[in-house]
């Protein structure tokens, strides 16, 4: 029981305690070298069907050859740790300090400082606010971190591929499915340093109904300014077509406008009541210009265009557009 509350709290932590079936878990861990010649994306994870058939994952996504692989691994390999955040699948080990990995065809550790977690305080543990209190939704979001300085290299192919003082990202989900329609997309490669961009819009099932929720938030230097459905944000505009995607938040104090230029993307594996049935597709070479307005005091605070970008369009889009 303690062990649940404490992840609970932390969502970073493993939260599948005592979950048998129709249930996924999985991290998502963004690389990208220095000069951005290479850019990968690692996603550890766990995945249960309605007849409780199991097996952990680990999903590789190069986001410059335009490539993915699924690695399907006994149930039995996945050893999460109590009380903090270390997920062990194999020979392999992932935290929000460090990653090893002995996968065919990669291996090495890579390092992580610097990082920036997402705001946890009781009332509204992470980025779900007060819908992580709710036990119904389909799937759950956390950030681990908007941006950090990635130190080590990793042998892959053969080659060794050096990420000392890259950026990488890392957030999370977990529950039964990804939802329905949404758009995903996140840049910390900004022309300086110190500035992340998150922001999704997804249609999320309520009770008998529905309704389109939003989620953002731009760490600009050192300070996280957030766009939600739960701070009393509006969403002006959701719209996208094969080109970009255009996204209009608004709050009391700020102003965000948001135009995505799509790239090529690659298909991954995602989950369908808790079984990783699902195909999505996710670009990491995307690039998302960013204008963030202080309107009481009428000043555009950023005006910059991110790239590197991972960006993800899914399901009937029709549904969530405004």
């Amino acid at each position: 029981m303690f062990t649940k509350l404490n992840s609970f709290f932390n969502p970073e932590q493993y939260q599948g305690w005592r979950k048998k079936k129709n249930y996924f878990e999985g991290w998502y861990f963004k690389l990208i070298k220095k000069k951005k010649k290479n850019a990968f994306a690692f996603i550890p994870g766990i995945a249960m069907d309605a007849a409780g058939n199991q097996h952990a994952f680990i999903q590789v996504l190069d986001g410059k050859k335009q490539t993915s692989a699924y690695h399907k691994l006994p149930i039995s390999d996945f050893i999460p740790q109590q009380k903090k955040f270390s997920i062990a699948i194999g020979n392999n080990l992932f935290s929000q300090h460090q990653i090893q990995l002995d996968l065919p065809g990669i291996k090495g550790t890579l390092n992580f400082s610097g990082n920036v977690p997402w705001p946890k305080p009781w009332y509204s543990p992470g980025i779900m606010g007060p819908f992580a209190f709710v036990p119904f939704m389909e799937c759950y979001h956390g950030i681990v971190s908007m941006d950090h300085i990635i130190q080590g290299e990793l042998e892959i192919d053969g080659v060794n591929i050096d990420f000392s003082n890259g950026r990488g990202y890392l957030e999370k989900d977990w529950g039964r499915s990804f939802p329905s329609a949404y758009f995903w997309m996140q840049s910390n490669h900004f022309s300086e340093a110190g500035i992340s961009l998150k922001c999704s819009v997804a249609k999320i099932p309520w009770v008998r109904s529905s309704f389109v929720g939003f989620i953002a938030g731009v760490w600009l230097k050192d300070r996280l300014i957030r766009f939600t459905t739960y701070n009393q944000s509006k969403l002006r505009k959701s719209f996208a077509n094969e080109k970009e995607v255009e996204i209009i938040l608004e709050n009391k104090n700020y102003l965000l406008e948001i135009l995505a230029h799509r790239d090529g993307a690659t298909q991954l594996a995602s989950p369908i009541n808790g079984f990783m049935n699902g195909r999505i597709e996710e670009s990491m070479t995307s690039s998302i210009a960013v204008m963030l307005t202080d309107k009481k005091n009428n000043k555009i605070l950023l005006s910059d265009t991110g790239n590197n970008a991972g960006l993800e369009v899914a399901g009937n889009i029709q549904e969530i557009m405004v």
